[in-house]
């Protein structure tokens, strides 16, 4: 009987390869095809919604307007419109991130953040207040497309900005490895809604709730796995709910998590 980490790292090996990516939308097909951070991050920060119609709004959308006048954005984007952002929210957002492509580094950003901590949410949360200081426009759509920071302690669990990082500092398999100077073992899952349900069918966590402490959780027992790059098994979890097949495999696997129980 195979242990839970022996499946994991077989389903881990199958999935994160461009022939499964491909197989299915994903906006990282998007990102792949540009190989820059800015362009990355916008992919990343549109991943909310059916796959399908994100992979299709990403793929009508000129970057070379990154390069642009703000006028110039506002006249091209200005029938494009995206769930909760309108054709003024993205052309607003294309105009603050050309400006963050022109006088910030990203991954300076949230080394900056983590200076003190160590914490990639830290990162995270520096790197949303600096992206606000860059224009004053505000709309919901617009809120909700940068999110928001924290204070004290975060409860949202920034997938968008984890599945971005992944993308940036992971350099094998199907991500981009575009940032060297941050450790992947300090990663954080980028815990969505399929990801999160399988994790709960695994064992994985216990946490029912859909939050920041869910995140930790499920880190904390991926590093157990392979404590430098736990992440490797984020698409492959998300795949497997993805697609249905972990109601198919699940006897398997609840077999190995009894035998290990004991």
């Amino acid at each position: 009987m195979k242990s839970l980490k022996q499946i994991l790292d077989y389903y881990a090996d199958l999935k994160n390869c461009d022939a499964d990516l491909f197989g299915a939308p994903d906006p990282l097909q998007v990102a792949k095809g540009h190989r820059n951070d800015v362009v990355a991050l916008i992919c990343a920060l549109f991943a909310y919604g059916n796959a399908a119609q994100i992979l299709k709004f990403l793929r009508s959308l000129d970057f070379s307007l990154l390069d642009g006048s703000d006028e110039r954005i506002s006249a091209e984007l200005a029938g494009k419109k995206y769930r909760f952002q309108s054709p003024r929210d993205v052309a607003e957002i294309f105009i603050t991130l050309k400006r963050l492509k022109n006088s910030l580094s990203i991954e300076e950003s949230v080394l900056c953040g983590m200076q003190k901590s160590g914490r990639i949410e830290d990162g995270i949360n520096f790197l949303i207040g600096e992206i606000y200081k860059l224009n004053p426009y505000r709309s919901p759509g617009y809120e909700f497309f940068f999110g928001r920071g924290f204070a004290q302690k975060p409860v949202s669990p920034y997938k968008r900005y984890n599945l971005f990082l992944r993308w940036a500092v992971r350099d094998s398999d199907i991500d981009l490895g575009l940032y060297k100077k941050i450790e992947k073992s300090r990663l954080l899952i980028p815990l969505d809604t399929h990801t999160h349900k399988v994790s709960l069918k695994l064992g994985l966590i216990d946490r029912k709730s859909y939050d920041f402490e869910a995140v930790l959780q499920l880190t904390q027992s991926l590093r157990r796995f392979d404590p430098s790059d736990p992440i490797k098994y984020d698409f492959a979890l998300y795949r497997l709910g993805q697609s249905g097949e972990i109601d198919k495999i699940l006897p398997e696997l609840s077999a190995s998590l009894d035998k290990t129980a004991k």
